[in-house]
C-alpha cells in the first residue's frame, strides 16, 4: 500500500501555516507535523488595500523555510492556498509571482466558498459530526477576515451565510478607538451583535439547535483544559460560557497567560473571546463542540477525496440540493411546478448521457438550476430571469464553487433570455463552462416547456434515444396543446446544441 506524504500550506490573514500528513488509501490520514508562523498580512490588506514589501519579504522567507521542511520530509505532493485576501489587495498578482520565483511554490487563491468547503470536508470524516447535524447544529468557521455560519437540520445543510467579520477584521475596524475607551470589549460586542442579530432573525427563528460547532484560531486553546467533557467530546454551553464570561473581564495579557499563548501581548485574543462568547450565546445551543481541525486538515481531505483515497460518511450532494430547496422556499418559488421541472430535466439528462458527455456533477448543477429557476419572480415578474441570476450569484451554497454557481445562474438566466455568444461571457467563464451552460439550458428549456401551464398534466414521463431523435413519451388525460406548442419552439435550440431532435410521443389515459 503506497503511502503519500502530503503538505498543506495556507496563507491566512494573520498566520501562515503548513501541515504535513501521511495518506494511506482507505485508512485514517495521519498528521506528521504542524508549523505555524505569525504574519499579520491582513493588517495591511484591510486597512491599506495593499500588502507592504516588508511583509512580502517576510512571507517569502517563511515559505522558503516551509519548502526546506518539505524536502526534509520528502513530500510527494503539496497544495498551497491563500484566502480571498490576496485577491482583494491591489498587488496580489505580483505577490503570487514573487512567491513562485523566490520560493518555487505555486500558490492558488481560493474563493470563500471553496475554502469553507474544504474545512467542511475535514469534519465530514468524523462520525461525531453526522450525529450532531442529525439532531440540529450550527457550524461556525471563524477566520481572520470573515466567518461562515452553516445551519444543519435533520442531517442536511439548510443554509450557509458568509459574514465579513473575522478576528483580524474586528481588530482592524476598532483600531481607532482602542485607546479612547475604557471598556474596549463592549465596542467589540456591539460590532459583533449587529451582524449576528440579522442572521439570527432571518435563519434561526423557531429552529431547534442542539450543538454549536466552533472552528477557528484560539478556540482550541480555550477548551483545552475542559477535563469533564461529555462522551462525544462536547462541552455544555453553560460551562463554556462561564469561563468565557470570566475572560471577558480580563486583559489580553491575562487571558494569554491563562491559555499559555506564546505571545502574551497578542492583540487578537480579546476579540476572539468576545466573538466566541456571543456566537455561543446567540446560537442558543445546548452543547459546544470544538473539533480542533484547521484549514490544513481540509486541504488534505479535499486532495484525498479528489484522488479517491478517502471515503466520506456524509453526502455533500444532498446538502447542495437541500440548501437549494431552502433558498427556493425563501423566495416562495418551490412548487409542484418546480418538482415537475426537476423530475423532467433529470429524466432527459439521464436519457442523453451517451450524447451530452456530461457527468454526475453536471447532473447535480442541472438539478440545482431546476430548483431555482423561478426564484427571481419574488423580486420581479418582468425581470424574473435577471433577478434569478442575481439571487443565485449572491447566495452561497456550501459545496459549490464560484464557477459552478455562475454555471447554474447562467443556466437559469438563459432558460428564457437569448443565450449570448461566448465572447460576451468570457470574463465570467471559460469555453468548457460556456458549453456546459448551453447544454444545461437546452435541457432546462425543454423540461420547463413540458409543464408550461404549471398544472402537471403528465402521469408519467420517459425519455429514450432512437438514432438522431430523443423520444419523450408522456401519459396524460389532459389537453397538452400549450405544452406541445412551446416544446416545438425550443426543439430547434436543443437540436442546435446536441444534434438530436426531441419529439413528444403522447399516450392518452382514459
Amino acid at each position: 500500500m503506497k503511502i503519500t506524504t502530503f503538505a498543506a500550506i495556507y496563507i491566512g490573514s494573520y498566520e501562515v501555516s503548513m501541515k504535513v500528513f501521511e495518506i494511506r488509501p482507505g485508512k485514517k490520514i495521519r498528521q506528521v507535523d504542524y508549523i505555524r508562523s505569525r504574519l499579520e498580512l491582513g493588517l495591511d490588506a484591510y486597512s491599506k488595500g495593499v500588502i507592504g514589501y516588508e511583509l512580502v519579504e517576510e512571507l517569502c522567507q517563511v515559505l522558503k523555510e516551509f519548502h526546506s521542511i518539505m524536502d526534509g520530509y520528502k513530500v510527494d505532493v503539496y497544495k498551497a492556498y491563500a484566502g480571498n485576501m490576496l485577491r482583494t489587495v491591489s498587488n496580489g498578482l505580483f505577490i503570487l509571482d514573487q512567491i513562485r520565483i523566490r520560493t518555487r511554490l505555486d500558490v492558488t487563491v481560493v474563493s470563500n466558498s471553496e475554502l469553507r468547503y474544504m474545512s467542511y470536508e475535514s469534519l465530514a470524516v468524523m462520525p461525531e459530526f453526522e450525529k450532531m447535524i442529525g439532531q440540529g447544529a450550527v457550524l461556525v468557521d471563524v477566520g481572520g477576515g470573515s466567518m461562515q455560519i452553516t445551519l444543519f437540520q435533520e442531517g442536511r445543510a439548510v443554509t450557509t451565510q458568509h459574514i465579513e467579520l473575522g478576528i483580524m477584521r474586528i481588530w482592524e475596524k476598532l483600531s481607532q478607538i482602542r485607546n479612547m475607551v475604557s471598556h474596549y470589549e463592549t465596542q467589540i460586542q456591539e460590532l459583533i451583535d449587529k451582524e449576528l442579530e440579522i442572521f439570527k432573525r432571518l435563519y434561526l427563528e423557531e429552529k431547534d439547535i442542539k450543538y454549536v460547532i466552533l472552528m477557528g484560531d484560539y478556540i482550541g486553546e480555550m477548551v483545552m483544559d475542559f477535563s469533564k467533557k461529555q462522551e462525544d467530546g462536547t462541552i455544555e454551553a453553560e460551562r463554556f460560557l462561564k469561563i468565557l464570561n470570566k475572560w471577558h473581564k480580563k486583559t489580553a495579557k491575562e487571558i494569554a497567560t491563562e491559555l499559555n499563548l506564546v505571545n502574551e501581548n497578542d492583540p487578537l485574543i480579546l476579540p476572539s473571546v468576545v466573538l466566541y462568547k456571543r456566537l455561543t450565546e446567540e446560537m442558543n445551543a445546548e452543547n459546544v463542540w470544538v473539533p480542533n481541525v484547521s484549514v490544513g486538515d481540509g486541504i488534505v481531505c479535499d486532495y484525498a477525496d479528489k484522488n479517491h483515497m478517502i471515503h466520506f460518511l456524509h453526502n455533500f450532494n444532498e446538502d447542495i440540493l437541500a440548501a437549494s430547496k431552502n433558498l427556493a422556499e425563501r423566495y416562495q418559488s418551490y412548487s409542484s411546478h418546480t418538482e415537475s421541472v426537476l423530475s423532467t430535466s433529470t429524466v432527459i439528462f439521464d436519457a442523453m448521457k451517451k450524447v451530452h458527455g456530461m457527468g454526475k456533477r453536471e447532473r447535480l448543477l442541472l438539478q440545482v438550476a431546476a430548483i431555482l429557476h423561478d426564484c427571481g419572480r419574488y423580486v420581479s415578474l418582468t425581470s424574473q430571469f435577471e433577478c434569478s441570476y442575481q439571487i443565485i450569484m449572491a447566495s452561497e451554497i456550501i459545496g459549490m464553487s464560484d464557477l459552478e454557481r455562475e454555471i447554474v445562474a447562467s443556466t437559469v438566466k438563459y432558460n428564457s433570455l437569448p443565450r449570448p455568444p461566448y465572447k460576451s461571457l468570457r470574463d465570467k467563464m471559460d469555453q468548457d463552462s460556456y458549453v456546459i451552460v448551453s447544454k444545461l439550458t437546452a435541457i432546462l428549456k425543454i423540461a420547463n416547456a413540458m409543464d408550461r401551464s404549471h398544472k402537471q398534466k403528465f402521469e408519467t414521463i420517459r425519455a429514450a434515444l432512437k438514432k438522431k431523435e430523443l423520444i419523450i413519451t408522456i401519459e396524460t388525460k389532459e389537453n397538452t396543446v400549450l405544452e406541445k406548442g412551446l416544446f416545438s419552439a425550443y426543439a430547434e435550440s436543443f437540436e442546435e446544441v446536441f444534434s438530436i431532435m426531441p419529439k413528444v410521443k403522447e399516450k392518452r389515459i382514459l
